[in-house]
């Protein structure tokens, strides 16, 4: 999910702890930290045979061509790859941020801008990619001058992702990896990622399950999300910046406002003030009524003025001066077009 946003305060420049090898891996006995991080991609690869990579736990066998609820098979399926400058300014900082979209998604949320792959992506052309091929996308976008690597909507295919990340680091990938995820990830699957991931950007999206069950189709979303929030935020701390400005690790969360404060924002702001004050949030504006959205009241029309600015004046009362805004406007042109060769018109 892209935005377009303006800094409310700079961050700063955090140096990580040197105890660990990068990204946090601790090696075993005689072990690599690559040998580790290969070790659990392969961990992860084989709990496809009786799905429970993500929390709905289907149990189906992936790598037999079964599926559960995300659609998806043990392939490697995505519909966009290339430099996306929509980011937040961390993210995609000058040179834009190497964005791989993944096709299906875990959730089915009604007003999903990106709803033509992550939930009907008929008609959409897509590519299949081996995990050596899914490295060298990664590869050639560092090539052109990403600042990071961009994985939007990777939770299901966590296991595929990783393994391409072992190979592309073997091969000479340098910068960070984002895991851009909707935040209902599974703590034991993150686990697993600890080291292959450098930025973790993801959604906190509603306060109250029954909300999350209408409009995203999912069960016990609140506590899943925090839980989550809480592994991601251990693994990587607080948003660490170089001197331009752009992100090298850490976890950015994003909100996105919905109409009628359906999304329970205050509620969301006050457990990340808890986590930390110094929390980077991304207060999201940009909502416009997308997929089944238009025909869902109140989903089916946009922020207004004070909707948004009462979401601000929660964030400013709770301490969380990190934080990143949109105009109003921002909902205008954002929405992507996955029949285009270059969807965000970029």
């Amino acid at each position: 999910m892209g935005s377009k946003v303006g800094v409310v305060e700079a961050f700063d420049v955090e140096k990580s702890a040197g105890r660990y090898n990068r990204g946090g891996v601790m090696a075993g006995p005689g072990q690599t930290a690559m040998a580790a991080l290969k070790d659990r991609a392969l961990s992860l690869k084989g709990r496809l045979a009786s799905c429970d990579i993500c929390p709905h736990a289907c149990h189906v066998n992936r790598n037999r061509g079964e599926t559960g609820f995300c659609r998806t098979t043990d392939d490697i399926v995505i519909a966009h790859s290339g430099l996306h400058f929509g980011e937040e300014p961390p993210i995609s900082g000058t040179r834009g941020s190497g964005a791989i979209f993944f096709v299906n998604c875990n959730l089915r949320c009604v007003y999903c801008q990106n709803y033509q792959i992550s939930q009907c992506a008929q008609g959409i052309p897509t590519r299949t990619l081996s995990p050596d091929e899914l490295a060298g996308e990664m590869l050639a976008l560092q090539q052109r001058g990403a600042h990071n690597i961009n994985l939007v909507s990777p939770t299901h295919v966590a296991p595929q992702v990783a393994e391409s990340v072992c190979l592309a680091r073997e091969q000479g990938l340098s910068v960070p990896i984002v895991y851009n995820t909707n935040g209902y990830d599974a703590v034991d699957t993150l686990r697993c990622l600890e080291g292959m991931v450098d930025i973790y950007l993801p959604d906190i999206k509603y306060s109250d399950d029954v909300v999350a069950r209408s409009y995203s189709g999912i069960a016990g979303y609140v506590d899943v999300n925090r839980r989550a929030i809480r592994e991601m935020f251990r693994q990587v701390g607080n948003l660490a910046v170089d001197r331009q400005g752009i992100a090298h690790k850490g976890l950015l969360v994003r909100h996105l406002v919905l109409p009628g404060d359906r999304a329970g924002s205050k509620e969301s702001l006050a457990f990340l003030a808890s986590l930390s004050p110094d929390m980077s949030i991304s207060l999201m504006a940009q909502y416009s009524p997308q997929h089944k959205a238009k025909k869902m009241p109140p989903l089916d029309k946009r922020l207004c003025d004070a909707e948004y600015e009462a979401v601000l004046d929660c964030a400013w009362a709770l301490g969380l001066e990190h934080c990143f805004v949109q105009e109003l406007e921002s909902s205008e042109g954002l929405v992507p077009d996955f029949r285009r060769a270059n969807p965000f018109g970029e």
